[in-house]
């Protein structure tokens, strides 16, 4: 019985050892372990030896990563999962990638300094350096580099990129007038042996402009010279236009006589030499440079009899006096009803670069009418009118002005032509059927007998009678009341009756 009792003993410790085997996972350590404890005679508990390989297992692979984990704070949880101060274990190759610590195992494990510091490296945002001085043991040093100078530089311009820049400077110029302004932005620029070529450009622009704009170009030469081009440059510079003048012509046919009044005007202004037209005689054989050549002495050697080379562009616009546009006019006028020739008066009118004073010429036409005995003027201003007001050189606004002058200066007018008003009726009349002026324009016409029974309203006030057949008049104490009102009121009735007798 006893041997039988035993051998059950053995069996059973043996079965036990079997499974301990099976579902510990590591037949290595844990049946070493769990035969040295059962020999020694300490029975350990399944549970505990499984925490203990699963703590044993996590450690060798925090080993394995890093070996710089080790002394760091970390720790081991109940669940085997290791726990740090603020870090994740980059067991993901994301992780790693984002991980900033030193992947080469040395240093102390801390953060990168963000590009803060090191050698060769701006530093932290906001950092204040202070001035770097030159170390004179350094192989690189140089004496000359602590007076070194540093400047922008500009590439000069070559033809195509001058003529690109400077077109839409000039052509600014020509609105605003501002010679300083011009200087400012040529100083910035590099202009390097293209600084003859701004005079011949301003130019070149101004034979297509008006006589305003070749006059703006004068001025602007003469500021620029001694600022930004010399004397000798504006020499060369009108070498070159008299040079180009065959080229020249293609585009404007009067450049020859105009670059022979800017070579005047510039030696009028003192930046050409007197000399400058006598170096060429003999020695041009252009024909346009030739007589470019003889327009400038022709108007130098007036101005030795007093006259000023200043106004060689005339006083363009606004500039000019009441006096002399209402003499320019009048000249105009009586050219064309000489000569007939309608685009040379269009072209006189707008040389004279007044729109706001094209009023004038209406009034002015309109008072040749009146004053003349015969048909053809009366026919030729007619087709002037026409001509203007469809090329729309006068403005409806001009032209109503004009007509609206007449209508109130008639009455003296009157007096010096006597049949004024009905030569006044007939050529409005005309105008309104050939659409020079509108409907309203023309019932505000005068009409003769409006003017007569004015003249009899007058009297009659000042006589104390009122003999028109109108009612409505009263006197109180030697006075007739409301004279101005009714007056008014019977001048508006009267002015729309054509028939006198319906008045009557």
């Amino acid at each position: 019985m006893e041997i039988e009792k035993q051998h059950v003993y053995v069996s059973t410790v043996e079965v036990e050892n079997l499974s301990d085997a099976l579902f510990s996972g590591d037949e290595e350590n844990g049946g070493s372990e769990e035969r040295k404890n059962e020999i020694n005679g300490n029975w350990i508990p399944a549970t505990s030896i499984t925490e203990a390989k699963i703590n044993a297992k996590a450690k060798r692979r925090l080993r394995k990563n890093s070996s710089r984990d080790s002394g760091r704070g970390d720790s081991v949880s109940e669940n085997g999962e290791t726990q740090k101060a603020g870090l994740v274990v980059p067991t993901s190759p994301k992780g790693k990638v984002l991980d900033r610590r030193s992947r080469s195992g040395k240093g102390r494990g801390l953060p990168k300094k963000g590009g803060a510091g090191g050698k060769g490296v701006w530093g932290t945002p906001g950092q204040v350096y202070d001035v770097e001085e030159v170390d004179i043991k350094d192989p690189n040093y140089d004496d000359d580099q602590e007076n070194c100078v540093y400047e922008t530089v500009v590439l000069p311009l070559d033809e195509r990129a001058f003529e690109k820049t400077l077109t839409p400077i000039i052509q600014e110029y020509f609105e605003h007038g501002d010679t300083n302004e011009v200087s400012e932005m040529l100083k910035d620029l590099n202009l390097g042996e293209m600084k003859y070529s701004v005079p011949v450009l301003a130019v070149s622009l101004a034979l297509e402009g008006k006589a305003s704009h070749r006059e703006m170009t004068s001025k602007l030469i003469s500021d620029l010279c001694g600022t930004v081009v010399s004397k000798t440059d504006v020499e060369k510079s009108f070498d070159r236009l008299l040079k180009d003048l065959p080229e020249l012509v293609l585009d404007s046919p009067r450049a020859p006589q105009l670059v022979g009044q800017f070579i005047a005007r510039a030696v009028g202004d003192g930046i050409l030499s007197n000399t400058y037209i006598d170096g060429y005689k003999g020695t041009v054989d252009c024909i346009q440079a030739r007589a470019a050549l003889d327009r400038a002495t022709v108007l130098l050697s007036v101005t030795k009899g007093g006259k000023r080379i200043d106004n060689v562009w005339g006083s363009g616009g606004g500039q000019q006096s009441v006096k002399h546009l209402v003499k320019e006019i009048d000249m105009l006028l009586k050219e064309y009803l000489l000569s007939g020739d309608l685009l040379e008066a269009e072209r006189c009118l707008q040389e004279l670069e007044v729109p706001h004073f094209h009023h004038e010429l209406v009034y002015e036409a309109i008072v040749m009418v009146l004053e003349s005995t015969g048909e053809k003027t009366f026919k030729m201003i007619l087709d002037l009118l026409k001509s203007l007001s469809k090329s729309s050189v006068i403005t409806m606004d001009q032209m109503k002005r004009g007509y609206e002058r007449v209508y109130c200066e008639i009455p003296d007018i009157n007096l010096d032509v006597p049949h004024s008003y009905s030569v006044l009726e007939r050529f409005v009349e005309e105008c309104f059927q050939a659409g020079i002026i509108s409907k309203p324009l023309r019932d505000l016409c005068p009409s003769r007998y409006l003017f007569y029974y004015r003249e009899v309203l007058e009297l009659s006030l000042e006589a104390g009678s009122y003999n028109l057949g109108m009612t409505g008049w009263y006197r109180d104490q030697g006075r007739w009341r409301n004279k101005k009102s009714r007056v008014d009121t019977c001048l508006r009735e009267i002015s729309c009756c054509w028939n006198p007798q319906q008045c009557a």
